[in-house]
Formats: C-alpha cells, structure tokens, sequence
C-alpha cells in the first residue's frame, strides 16, 4: 500500500504543479525562488528530455506506454512478494513519474516542464524539468544501484 502511495503522492503531486503553471505561468516567463537558485519557467516539450524525438511522438508514446505497462507489472509481481525495498521503491518513482509524463503525452500532446536551477554550468541552466523528470531520474539511479550491489 506505501508503495501505491507513493505512485499516486507523484503522478497527484506533479498533475497539480503542472495545472498551477499552466494557468498561473506565461510561456517564455521566468521567476527567481529559493534566492534565485531554482528558476520557474513554463516550457511544453512535446518530445522526451531535452526535446528528442519531438518528430517521432507517435512511436515515443507508444514505447513510453508500454515500457509503464512492463515496469508496472513487474512491480505488480514484487510488490506482491513483499520483497526488495529499494527494488520497489525505484520501480515506483520510475512509474508514479512516468505516469505523469505520459499522461501529459496523451492529454496534451506535450509534457509540461516548469523548473531549472542556476548552477555555474550554462548548458544545465538551459534544461527545464518537472517533479516527474526528477523521480524517474532517481528511481533509475536506485535500480541501478540495486542491480550492482547484488
């Protein structure tokens, strides 16, 4: 059930944010929070990250649809054993923030982006994100770990 939970607080979570940038944020504007650390921008990317394969969106939504269809049964099947916290806990960041993304795709036709962070490095200043990029970022990373430390 905390494992549900967790899915749904992201895919909720992020559909919120999302909605509250669309109506409340221009596109192209720009607000400074966090002492001008994270920088708010609405940004539609009818593409993944960074805009790749925004010419081929059928077939990215299709490979996105069932690549949450595999990890979701997957997760079914551990969740179900009671076994592999961090297994678990990786596979539902990955499917709470795909999820959300995908349901940008199909709704949309774009995924809402609405944050950067300034750092020193302008090339990811340029990158704009959503709480659903950065779940199924670390989500990876704990599958990843988990997969080398066995």
């Amino acid at each position: 059930m905390k494992y549900t939970a967790v899915i749904l607080t992201i895919f909720g979570g992020d559909f919120f944010l999302k909605n509250y940038m669309e109506k409340h944020l221009n596109l192209g504007e720009e607000r400074e929070i966090c002492k001008g650390r994270i920088l708010l921008r609405r940004y539609h990317n009818p593409g993944t990250a960074l805009n790749i394969l925004k010419k081929c969106q059928g077939t990215f939504k299709a490979a996105c649809g069932i690549m949450l269809l595999i990890l979701g049964i997957f997760w079914f099947i551990l969740v179900r054993k009671k076994e592999n916290f961090g297994t678990i806990l990786g596979l539902s960041l990955l499917l709470g923030g795909g999820a959300s993304n995908y349901y940008d795709r199909i709704f949309r036709g774009y995924v809402v982006d609405y944050f950067s962070f300034h750092t020193p490095w302008n090339r990811l200043n340029r990158i704009i994100f959503n709480i659903s990029d950065l779940c199924i970022f670390l989500g990876g990373m704990i599958l990843i770990w988990k997969c080398r430390n066995r």
